[in-house]
């Protein structure tokens, strides 16, 4: 039921965002090794509560749906006790993790539920789901900077907002294989609202606004040039995988949607990383 894939897409943006909660800090490439272990079981954690309650809240849907019907629960692979009981137990790591690090991540655990569990509701009442779900994982940056300082400063709200844009497009992308569906069953999404020629155009969209945003954060953050030629390198992602997909053909959605977004996210890791350590060397 639950995917490394679910978590990857998110993960890379967290340690970002722990990295340069170390350096705004403590001057550091790195907190210690207890905050990052409590970081990524955080991170998982929560994408995994996030996971098990959009495949409980869905599986009469999936069921339904030819694409979705041999997921864990509507195949029988799955009880929906078990289910229950593993979402549960994420909220509770979750929570535990919180605890650990800080005073104000623990205050926010609310906060991160709401948006990250709120989203598998959304697409029963607005075609705005895809950038809900963008809400729910760019909180990753900002929650791990939060986990690092105990403070947010605007630079990764800016990384936020970006990684929020990056994954509503491509959520939409991935929408576009169940417009028919959708409509049928009265499903709210962009495809199903605005046809697949407008949904990709919004995609693009939002992926620019996502690379003008990590430009932006990199700015404020006071990110030198390896970090830019990350962005760059995730625009050039980004394009290559808006032309994969066209109107009349989604047969290269899932390396679109899964291979790519990887990779973008790993890009921006390593090259923030990189870009980091070389301006920490050379204080």
């Amino acid at each position: 039921m639950i995917k490394i894939e679910h978590s990857i897409f998110a993960l890379p943006f967290a340690l970002l965002g722990m990295i340069w909660g170390a350096e705004s800090q403590f001057k550091l490439l790195w907190p210690t090794a207890i905050t990052i272990l409590w970081i990524i079981v955080a991170m998982v954690s929560c994408r995994s509560a996030a996971m098990a309650f959009n495949r409980i809240a869905d599986r009469e849907i999936d069921a339904k749906n030819p694409r979705t019907k041999m997921r864990a629960i509507p195949a029988g692979l799955l009880t929906l006790r078990q289910s229950n009981l593993f979402f549960l137990g994420s909220i509770a790591v979750f929570v535990l993790a919180a605890w650990q690090l800080n005073t104000l991540a623990l205050a926010l655990t609310p906060v991160a539920l709401l948006f990250t569990l709120g989203y598998s509701l959304t697409k029963r009442f607005t075609w705005l789901c895809h950038y809900v779900l963008g809400l729910s994982l760019g909180i990753a940056p900002a929650a791990a900077y939060i986990a690092t300082t105990g403070s947010l400063e605007w630079p990764v709200v800016s990384l936020f907002l970006a990684v929020a844009c990056w994954t509503a497009g491509f959520d939409i992308i991935y929408a576009l294989q169940d417009d028919e569906f959708d409509r049928e069953m009265n499903l709210n999404s962009i495809p199903s609202r605005f046809g697949r020629p407008r949904a990709l155009l919004i995609s693009r969209i939002s992926h620019g606004v996502a690379i003008a945003l990590l430009v932006l954060s990199g700015i404020g953050h006071g990110a030198g040039f390896v970090y830019f030629i990350g962005v760059g390198v995730a625009a050039a992602l980004l394009g290559y995988e808006q032309s994969l997909v066209r109107p009349n053909d989604l047969s290269k959605v899932n390396m679109a949607f899964f291979t790519l977004n990887g990779y973008v996210s790993m890009a921006m890791f390593l090259f923030a990383l990189a870009d980091t350590w070389l301006r920490l060397k050379a204080r």
